[in-house]
């Protein structure tokens, strides 16, 4: 039965790992063998691992595992714990020599202004997060990498919106799938299928102001805090057989999802990152596995956010 989450795509498997006191996570997302990789990296403040070995350009094209975590770039340690889980379970590319190496690109999101900034995702929070990885629908919400994601925290914590880990999922047609997965920590608004504002900075009345309007006040009073501490990161999963350079293409296009949900987008002050994973089953178009990813991902950005629960001053959308 379908779970309208990235499991959906045959063969991939989703872990968290949480830790609700601190106020962070991460989550695991492991392919099948030769799954093939893309990224598109679009915000001005990303934190990446292994981006570059990602590009069309460059020789190794499989991708054994991909790590979101929250942290800062603290938090990239947590995918070190799941290479070695894999390498454990004999996971990862084979080198010519015959050497087993897992590939794991990640991204990371700040979360430290929620709970505790001293404790942030490690090796063995990623090995857990690996170990926990299965095929039941994805936990969504205020778990994994989205543990400590807020959204419209320009004004402090005490006037954003709780942001989470959503999840989506389209079977295209009969045996195709695409779906996402997203760790929801904007600097916009996150807007309903309406456009209206579900989660935001909000005002002394626990009204959505919407960031436009936040922005042009920042224009000529900025704030107190440091507003470049957000990002949305996330994957997109197929079964689709595509190239290194498709996949590239469409985690392209798979950010018009972020667009749709997100306003504005792709700042200065957001890391978004979208990887594409494609594990070869059946051959399709990439401009429909890349209109229907973008479509799953502004799903998943909403799944986020409605998925989320109130965390220290962080409220949810509808709280």
């Amino acid at each position: 039965m379908a779970t309208n989450t990235l499991v959906d795509v045959p063969g991939f498997k989703v872990g968290h790992a949480t830790n609700l006191e601190a106020a962070t996570g991460c989550t695991v997302i492991i392919c099948p063998p030769h799954t093939v990789g893309g990224v598109d990296v679009r915000g001005g403040a990303p934190g990446t691992r292994e981006t570059d070995l990602l590009q069309p350009q460059n020789h190794v094209s499989e991708v054994s595992a991909i790590v979101l975590s929250g942290g800062s770039a603290f938090g990239l340690a947590s995918a070190q714990g799941v290479v070695q889980y894999l390498e454990e379970n004999g996971m990862g590319y084979k080198s010519g020599t015959g050497f087993i190496v897992p590939i794991v690109p990640a991204a990371i999101l700040f979360d430290l202004g929620l709970g505790d900034s001293a404790v942030r995702p490690d090796p063995a929070m990623g090995y857990e997060a690996a170990k926990n990885a299965s095929t039941d629908a994805v936990e969504q919400g205020t778990v994994g990498a989205g543990t400590g994601a807020v959204c419209g925290a320009m004004r402090g914590m005490e006037f954003c919106t709780k942001g989470g880990l959503g999840s989506a999922s389209i079977e295209i047609v009969e045996g195709l799938w695409v779906a996402a997965i997203v760790a929801v920590n904007a600097v916009g608004d996150v807007l309903d299928e309406n456009g209206k504002i579900i989660a935001g900075l909000r005002d002394e009345n626990n009204n959505f102001i919407g960031m436009m309007n936040g922005l042009r006040a920042f224009a000529q009073n900025p704030p107190q805090i440091d507003p470049s501490e957000n990002t949305v990161i996330g994957a997109v999963a197929t079964n689709a057989k595509l190239t290194k350079s498709q996949t590239t293409k469409v985690a392209q296009m798979a950010h018009d999802g972020i667009a749709r949900a997100i306003n504005p987008s792709h700042t200065m002050y957001d890391g978004d990152t979208i990887f594409t994973l494609a594990s070869g089953e059946v051959p399709a178009d990439t401009t429909l596995i890349g209109a229907f990813a973008a479509q799953a991902m502004a799903e998943a950005i909403r799944n986020g956010v409605r998925n989320a629960t109130t965390l220290y001053e962080a409220r949810a959308w509808n709280a």
